[in-house]
Protein backbone atom coordinates (compact mmCIF):
# COMPACT_ATOMS: atom_id res chain seq x y z
CA UNK A 1 0.00 0.00 0.00
CA UNK A 2 1.00 3.51 -1.03
CA UNK A 3 -0.14 6.87 -1.31
CA UNK A 4 1.99 8.39 -4.55
CA UNK A 5 1.11 12.05 -4.70
CA UNK A 6 2.15 14.23 -7.89
CA UNK A 7 1.10 16.72 -10.80
CA UNK A 8 -0.26 16.11 -13.96
CA UNK A 9 3.10 17.34 -16.04
CA UNK A 10 6.34 18.90 -15.18
CA UNK A 11 7.57 20.73 -18.10
CA UNK A 12 6.54 24.18 -17.11
CA UNK A 13 8.48 27.31 -17.05
CA UNK A 14 6.48 28.97 -14.83
CA UNK A 15 7.60 26.85 -12.00
CA UNK A 16 11.42 28.13 -12.40
CA UNK A 17 11.71 30.38 -9.12
CA UNK A 18 8.38 29.38 -7.36
CA UNK A 19 9.43 25.66 -7.65
CA UNK A 20 12.63 24.47 -9.64
CA UNK A 21 15.72 26.67 -8.78
CA UNK A 22 16.67 29.83 -10.77
CA UNK A 23 18.19 28.79 -13.64
CA UNK A 24 17.14 25.40 -14.14
CA UNK A 25 16.83 24.70 -17.47
CA UNK A 26 14.10 22.38 -19.34
CA UNK A 27 16.44 19.70 -19.59
CA UNK A 28 16.51 19.21 -15.75
CA UNK A 29 12.87 19.87 -15.11
CA UNK A 30 11.92 16.04 -14.65
CA UNK A 31 14.96 15.32 -13.19
CA UNK A 32 14.93 18.30 -10.50
CA UNK A 33 10.76 17.45 -10.11
CA UNK A 34 11.83 13.68 -9.15
CA UNK A 35 13.46 15.04 -5.73
CA UNK A 36 10.52 16.41 -5.12
CA UNK A 37 7.47 14.08 -5.76
CA UNK A 38 7.31 10.03 -6.79
CA UNK A 39 5.52 10.07 -9.72
CA UNK A 40 3.82 11.82 -12.07
CA UNK A 41 1.18 12.23 -15.09
CA UNK A 42 2.46 12.53 -18.76
CA UNK A 43 -0.01 14.68 -20.95
CA UNK A 44 2.01 14.25 -23.75
CA UNK A 45 1.22 10.44 -24.57
CA UNK A 46 -2.01 11.58 -24.85
CA UNK A 47 -1.22 13.64 -28.21
CA UNK A 48 0.89 10.95 -29.84
CA UNK A 49 3.09 7.57 -29.08
CA UNK A 50 6.86 8.71 -28.10
CA UNK A 51 10.04 7.69 -29.24
CA UNK A 52 11.29 4.76 -27.32
CA UNK A 53 14.77 7.29 -26.80
CA UNK A 54 12.61 9.78 -25.14
CA UNK A 55 10.67 6.62 -22.71
CA UNK A 56 14.18 5.67 -22.17
CA UNK A 57 15.65 8.68 -20.96
CA UNK A 58 12.33 9.51 -18.41
CA UNK A 59 13.75 6.51 -17.20
CA UNK A 60 17.07 7.52 -16.72
CA UNK A 61 16.38 11.13 -15.66
CA UNK A 62 14.26 9.76 -12.08
CA UNK A 63 15.60 7.57 -9.47
CA UNK A 64 14.76 4.17 -8.70
CA UNK A 65 11.22 3.85 -7.40
CA UNK A 66 9.98 6.52 -9.29
CA UNK A 67 6.63 5.86 -11.40
CA UNK A 68 5.15 7.81 -14.59
CA UNK A 69 1.45 7.12 -15.18
CA UNK A 70 0.96 7.74 -19.22
CA UNK A 71 -2.24 8.82 -20.87
CA UNK A 72 -3.55 6.58 -23.92
CA UNK A 73 -3.46 8.27 -27.26
CA UNK A 74 -6.18 10.20 -27.98
CA UNK A 75 -6.02 8.30 -31.44
CA UNK A 76 -7.57 5.20 -29.51
CA UNK A 77 -9.70 6.81 -27.39
CA UNK A 78 -11.24 10.10 -28.83
CA UNK A 79 -10.49 9.56 -32.16
CA UNK A 80 -11.07 5.46 -32.53
CA UNK A 81 -13.37 5.50 -29.79
CA UNK A 82 -11.52 2.21 -28.68
CA UNK A 83 -12.44 0.68 -31.92
CA UNK A 84 -10.40 -1.20 -34.09
CA UNK A 85 -7.65 0.23 -32.06
CA UNK A 86 -5.95 -2.77 -30.98
CA UNK A 87 -2.74 -1.82 -33.61
CA UNK A 88 -2.36 1.65 -32.15
CA UNK A 89 -2.84 0.33 -28.41
CA UNK A 90 -0.10 -2.43 -28.76
CA UNK A 91 1.87 -0.67 -30.18
CA UNK A 92 1.87 2.26 -27.32
CA UNK A 93 1.92 -0.06 -24.59
CA UNK A 94 5.12 -1.94 -25.99
CA UNK A 95 6.74 1.99 -26.15
CA UNK A 96 4.87 2.23 -22.70
CA UNK A 97 7.02 -0.78 -21.14
CA UNK A 98 10.44 0.91 -22.15
CA UNK A 99 10.02 2.27 -19.13
CA UNK A 100 10.27 -0.88 -17.05
CA UNK A 101 9.73 -1.01 -13.38
CA UNK A 102 9.01 2.26 -13.59
CA UNK A 103 5.62 2.44 -15.33
CA UNK A 104 2.58 2.90 -13.18
CA UNK A 105 -1.16 2.54 -14.56
CA UNK A 106 -1.91 3.99 -18.00
CA UNK A 107 -4.74 6.08 -18.14
CA UNK A 108 -7.66 5.67 -20.43
CA UNK A 109 -9.39 9.12 -20.79
CA UNK A 110 -12.43 9.23 -22.74
CA UNK A 111 -13.82 12.01 -24.33
CA UNK A 112 -16.67 14.18 -22.76
CA UNK A 113 -19.17 12.69 -25.41
CA UNK A 114 -18.29 9.22 -24.72
CA UNK A 115 -21.28 7.81 -23.30
CA UNK A 116 -23.20 4.64 -21.83
CA UNK A 117 -24.62 3.96 -25.26
CA UNK A 118 -21.07 2.85 -26.22
CA UNK A 119 -20.51 0.68 -23.49
CA UNK A 120 -20.09 -2.46 -25.98
CA UNK A 121 -16.65 -0.37 -27.25
CA UNK A 122 -15.94 -0.30 -23.77
CA UNK A 123 -16.27 -4.32 -22.33
CA UNK A 124 -14.56 -4.87 -25.33
CA UNK A 125 -11.57 -2.86 -25.03
CA UNK A 126 -10.84 -3.56 -21.49
CA UNK A 127 -11.07 -6.78 -22.23
CA UNK A 128 -8.73 -7.59 -24.09
CA UNK A 129 -5.97 -4.95 -21.83
CA UNK A 130 -3.25 -7.17 -21.05
CA UNK A 131 -2.81 -7.81 -17.36
CA UNK A 132 0.81 -7.12 -16.98
CA UNK A 133 0.08 -2.99 -17.43
CA UNK A 134 -2.41 -1.25 -14.96
CA UNK A 135 -5.16 0.94 -15.97
CA UNK A 136 -7.23 3.29 -14.90
CA UNK A 137 -10.45 4.25 -17.29
CA UNK A 138 -11.90 7.80 -16.77
CA UNK A 139 -15.68 8.76 -18.48
CA UNK A 140 -16.45 12.26 -18.28
CA UNK A 141 -20.56 12.08 -18.74
CA UNK A 142 -22.74 12.23 -15.78
CA UNK A 143 -24.78 9.34 -17.39
CA UNK A 144 -22.17 6.87 -16.62
CA UNK A 145 -23.25 7.58 -13.07
CA UNK A 146 -26.53 6.91 -12.94
CA UNK A 147 -28.13 4.25 -11.14
CA UNK A 148 -28.82 1.89 -14.05
CA UNK A 149 -25.45 1.99 -15.66
CA UNK A 150 -22.94 2.56 -12.32
CA UNK A 151 -22.94 -1.31 -11.52
CA UNK A 152 -22.32 -2.15 -14.90
CA UNK A 153 -19.28 0.09 -15.31
CA UNK A 154 -17.72 -0.63 -12.17
CA UNK A 155 -18.64 -4.87 -12.38
CA UNK A 156 -16.98 -4.25 -15.85
CA UNK A 157 -13.81 -2.36 -14.31
CA UNK A 158 -13.40 -5.03 -11.67
CA UNK A 159 -13.86 -7.87 -13.35
CA UNK A 160 -10.65 -6.76 -15.13
CA UNK A 161 -8.77 -5.48 -12.49
CA UNK A 162 -9.21 -1.98 -13.94
CA UNK A 163 -9.49 1.74 -11.34
CA UNK A 164 -12.01 4.27 -12.34
CA UNK A 165 -10.82 7.44 -12.46
CA UNK A 166 -12.22 10.05 -9.51
CA UNK A 167 -11.93 13.17 -11.05
CA UNK A 168 -13.51 16.67 -9.54
CA UNK A 169 -15.06 17.35 -12.30
CA UNK A 170 -18.45 18.02 -12.33
CA UNK A 171 -19.52 14.57 -14.12
CA UNK A 172 -18.84 12.99 -10.44
CA UNK A 173 -20.72 14.38 -7.62
CA UNK A 174 -18.73 14.35 -4.57
CA UNK A 175 -20.85 12.22 -2.54
CA UNK A 176 -20.95 9.88 -5.76
CA UNK A 177 -16.66 10.15 -5.70
CA UNK A 178 -16.65 9.54 -1.49
CA UNK A 179 -18.71 5.97 -2.16
CA UNK A 180 -16.58 5.38 -4.87
CA UNK A 181 -13.39 5.79 -2.82
CA UNK A 182 -14.93 3.22 -0.43
CA UNK A 183 -15.27 0.81 -2.96
CA UNK A 184 -12.20 0.42 -5.62
CA UNK A 185 -12.65 -1.58 -8.43
CA UNK A 186 -8.74 -2.31 -8.38
CA UNK A 187 -6.24 -2.72 -6.02
CA UNK A 188 -5.36 1.14 -6.68
CA UNK A 189 -7.34 4.11 -7.53
CA UNK A 190 -6.27 6.66 -9.34
CA UNK A 191 -7.29 10.21 -8.68
CA UNK A 192 -7.06 13.50 -10.33
CA UNK A 193 -7.89 16.99 -9.68
CA UNK A 194 -8.44 19.20 -12.48
CA UNK A 195 -10.20 21.94 -10.85
CA UNK A 196 -12.72 24.17 -12.52
CA UNK A 197 -11.05 27.33 -13.79
CA UNK A 198 -9.81 26.79 -16.67
CA UNK A 199 -8.92 30.31 -17.37
CA UNK A 200 -6.10 30.65 -15.57
CA UNK A 201 -2.72 31.05 -17.51
CA UNK A 202 -0.06 31.86 -14.68
CA UNK A 203 0.83 28.59 -13.31
CA UNK A 204 3.39 30.55 -10.66
CA UNK A 205 1.44 30.81 -7.84
CA UNK A 206 -1.64 29.70 -6.19
CA UNK A 207 -4.53 32.11 -7.41
CA UNK A 208 -7.08 30.18 -5.35
CA UNK A 209 -7.81 28.80 -2.17
CA UNK A 210 -9.19 25.33 -1.78
CA UNK A 211 -7.53 23.77 1.03
CA UNK A 212 -10.89 23.31 2.23
CA UNK A 213 -11.40 20.44 -0.80
CA UNK A 214 -7.69 19.06 -0.23
CA UNK A 215 -8.14 18.53 3.53
CA UNK A 216 -11.38 16.38 2.90
CA UNK A 217 -9.53 14.71 0.53
CA UNK A 218 -6.39 13.91 2.72
CA UNK A 219 -8.64 11.71 5.08
CA UNK A 220 -10.92 10.06 2.22
CA UNK A 221 -7.40 8.96 1.27
CA UNK A 222 -6.29 7.81 4.80
CA UNK A 223 -9.50 5.90 4.91
CA UNK A 224 -8.35 4.31 1.60
CA UNK A 225 -5.13 3.90 3.10
CA UNK A 226 -6.20 2.10 5.83
CA UNK A 227 -8.10 -0.37 3.86
CA UNK A 228 -4.43 -1.34 1.96
CA UNK A 229 -5.40 0.02 -1.26
CA UNK A 230 -2.80 2.24 -2.91
CA UNK A 231 -3.50 5.37 -4.54
CA UNK A 232 -1.85 7.37 -7.28
CA UNK A 233 -3.58 11.49 -7.15
CA UNK A 234 -2.21 14.21 -9.36
CA UNK A 235 -3.02 17.97 -9.47
CA UNK A 236 -3.39 20.17 -12.40
CA UNK A 237 -1.91 23.43 -12.80
CA UNK A 238 -5.70 24.32 -13.19
CA UNK A 239 -6.79 23.48 -9.51
CA UNK A 240 -5.80 26.49 -7.91
CA UNK A 241 -2.72 27.62 -9.95
CA UNK A 242 0.48 25.78 -9.36
CA UNK A 243 -0.30 22.37 -9.20
CA UNK A 244 3.01 21.47 -6.86
CA UNK A 245 1.85 23.61 -4.28
CA UNK A 246 -1.23 21.58 -3.74
CA UNK A 247 0.86 18.17 -3.98
CA UNK A 248 2.85 19.46 -1.21
CA UNK A 249 0.05 20.54 0.80
CA UNK A 250 -1.82 17.66 0.66
CA UNK A 251 1.59 15.57 1.44
CA UNK A 252 1.56 17.40 4.68
CA UNK A 253 -1.93 16.22 5.47
CA UNK A 254 -1.02 12.72 5.07
CA UNK A 255 2.35 13.06 7.19
CA UNK A 256 4.67 12.64 3.84
CA UNK A 257 7.10 15.68 4.84
CA UNK A 258 6.60 17.44 1.29
CA UNK A 259 9.98 18.59 0.02
CA UNK A 260 10.20 22.35 0.38
CA UNK A 261 11.77 24.01 -2.90
CA UNK A 262 14.60 25.65 -1.23
CA UNK A 263 15.81 21.99 -0.42
CA UNK A 264 15.47 21.15 -4.06
CA UNK A 265 18.20 24.28 -5.16
CA UNK A 266 20.18 23.17 -2.30
CA UNK A 267 20.38 19.20 -3.16
CA UNK A 268 20.77 20.36 -6.98
CA UNK A 269 24.29 22.63 -5.61
CA UNK A 270 25.51 19.92 -3.73
CA UNK A 271 26.66 18.05 -7.67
Amino acid sequence: MSIRIGTQGWNYTAWVGPFYPEGTRPIEFLRTYAQAFTTVEVDSTFYAIPPAKSVRGWAQRTPDGFLFALKMPQEVTHERRLRDADTVTDEFLDRARELGPKLGPVLVQMGPDFGPDEFAALERFVGRLPRDVRFAVEVRQSRWMADAVLPRLLSLLESHGAALALSDGKWIPRETMTELAAAPTADFHYIRWMGPNRDIVDYSHLQFDRSGEIRSWAEVLKTIAGRGVSVFGYFNNHFAGHSPANARELQSLLGQAPVDPKAIGEQISLF
